[in-house]
């Protein structure tokens, strides 16, 4: 005799299923989609891109868009699309490392400086006050200019300065949950103070981390594309969209997608990093509160 399946069971069943399921927005699905595509295209270039980026064929410049160039070409020939291609890995990952240092040694800092206070946090609270007060954008384009060093400087010089930004919000975090009931009670049966900031106060801030790192993310693509479009920031020729952008706005009535392409481009990811961050944020803290 065969066993049949209870309907009421099957009914909860597939609810507590459909609860334990993010429900995803359309916009920010359409946003991870597009982060994903210029994700791949920064890790498999070769694999997309139609033709080299570096390839130049001066009979062929500022062509329009056609079959043989989906984006048409620059001065020198070179397939946009391609460029545009090959530019995501330049773009991602400059802003990737400067998001991630950002937010690994301001972490470090705001659990240390909130929890321990004293002169530790007045020493850190001075630094990170006397830091915050210096655009970081405005002090690449200085050093940059100044002392020379193109990518690598400039990297260096916004993971310096944008370290305040994410300290001040971390901090104060840290400093509002350090007196809740858990972190005292930890602390009154002598639990060590590394444990305490990593197992009880580190868990609790993870929403903020989650959020600084798109908004870090989102911050290093605009200042190191900028960068580039002032000529201080990849090597000239480079494939990198804000070098495109200043290198086309020339020809722009000859061939208008040469430009506006690396332009749309940047917007996607911005725009996207922002969304999918924001989503993240409050699933990550929704999921905080309910435990």
């Amino acid at each position: 005799m065969s066993a049949t399946a209870d309907p009421t069971t099957d009914a909860v069943a597939a609810r507590t299923r459909t609860r334990t399921l993010p429900r995803v927005p359309p916009s920010v699905a359409v946003a991870a989609l597009l982060l994903l595509v210029v994700v791949v295209c920064a890790v498999v270039p070769g694999l997309l891109a139609p033709d080299s980026p570096s390839q130049i064929n001066p009979l062929e410049g500022l062509q329009p868009p056609s079959a043989a160039h989906l984006l048409g070409t620059d001065a020198l020939g070179r397939d946009v699309l391609s460029r545009v291609i090959y530019g995501a890995r330049s773009v991602l990952t400059g802003p990737l490392i400067v998001a991630i240092a950002v937010l690994a040694i301001s972490t470090a800092l705001a659990l240390l400086s909130g929890y321990r206070g004293g002169w530790v946090d007045g020493v850190l609270g001075r630094t990170m006050d006397t830091l915050y007060a210096l655009p970081p954008l405005i002090v690449a384009i200085v050093l940059v200019g100044v002392f020379g060093g193109g990518y690598t400087l400039a990297i260096c010089v916004l993971i310096v300065f944008n370290i305040p930004n994410s300290f001040r919000a971390l901090r104060a975090a840290v400093v509002e949950r350090r007196g809740l009931p858990y972190v005292d009670a930890a602390r009154s049966l002598g639990v060590p103070p590394r444990r305490v900031m990593l197992q009880h106060l580190l868990p609790n801030i993870v929403p903020l981390i989650v959020a600084g790192f798109f908004l870090r993310l989102t911050y290093g693509v605009v200042e190191l594309s900028s960068l580039s479009f002032l000529g201080l920031g990849v090597p000239p020729g480079s494939a990198d969209w804000g070098r495109m952008l200043a290198e086309n706005r020339a020809g722009i009535f000859e061939n208008a997608w040469a430009a506006i392409a690396p332009g749309v481009a940047l917007v996607v990811v911005t725009v996207s990093a922002n969304f999918v961050g924001d989503w993240l944020y409050e699933r990550v803290e929704q999921k905080r509160r309910s435990r």
